[in-house]
């Protein structure tokens, strides 16, 4: 299955000192062995179409072998790090999950 998370950092957190240290906060959850691969990503400089929504200021994917190990990983303690860490930087979260 693929989990999948977008962020709106708020206006305060956006210096490129804080982009890094929500970038290294996020390359850390693939280290949680429950994560079989994914990546983390700003939005791609594409053309504009009305069908697009590039608001969100970085997005995080990953995989995992079964709806049970991404269950394992929302309650592993290095996640509650990252959510406890962060939280107060985002404006809005959204997650999709697919099977």
């Amino acid at each position: 299955m693929e989990h999948h998370v977008y962020f709106w950092l708020k206006d305060e957190c956006k210096s490129a000192a804080d982009r890094a240290v929500f970038e290294q906060g996020m390359a850390s959850l693939f280290d949680i062995a429950m994560v079989g691969g994914g990546r983390w990503a700003v939005p791609a400089a594409v053309m504009p179409r009305p069908v697009i929504d590039q608001s969100w200021d970085y997005a995080l994917t990953m995989q995992f072998a079964s709806v049970e190990e991404q269950d394992a990983y929302q309650v592993d303690p290095q996640h509650h790090v990252f959510v406890e860490t962060f939280k107060s930087w985002w404006a809005q979260v959204q997650v999709r999950d697919l099977a």
